[in-house]
């Protein structure tokens, strides 16, 4: 069984800060790509960064000089620093990561559950 759990999602004033977190267990040999995409309502899901297991990061431009992705190989742990928030940031966040697990001999792509970002102006 494997899952990716995220926290640190809420409720901010707009200019304010949230750090999410995203710890992937279960029965991982090795993890590759993580990121978060997010979602708002009647949007489609959409990338907001990503970064390899070599720390090579990719952001989306509406979260450029804002928000910075990183990541703690030997905790399996992503996390998303967002900074300088906006109402337009508001949407349902999600881990993602491609993972091999024990006894596949590729690397799926996982999800987390959501954790629901609010930013009020």
């Amino acid at each position: 069984q494997v899952q990716l759990v995220e926290s640190g999602g809420g409720l901010v004033q707009a200019g304010g800060s949230l750090r999410l977190s995203c710890a992937a267990s279960g029965s991982i040999t090795s993890i590759n790509a993580m990121g978060w995409y997010r979602q708002a309502p009647g949007n489609q899901r959409e990338l907001v960064a990503t970064i390899t297991s070599g720390g090579s990061t990719n952001d989306a431009n509406s979260v450029k000089g804002r928000f910075t992705i990183s990541r703690d190989n030997a905790k399996n742990t992503v996390y998303l620093q967002m900074n300088s928030l906006k109402p337009e940031d508001t949407a349902v966040y999600y881990c993602y990561a491609e993972l091999l697990t024990h006894g596949s001999s590729w690397y799926s792509p996982y999800w987390g559950q959501g954790t629901q970002v609010t930013v009020s102006s």
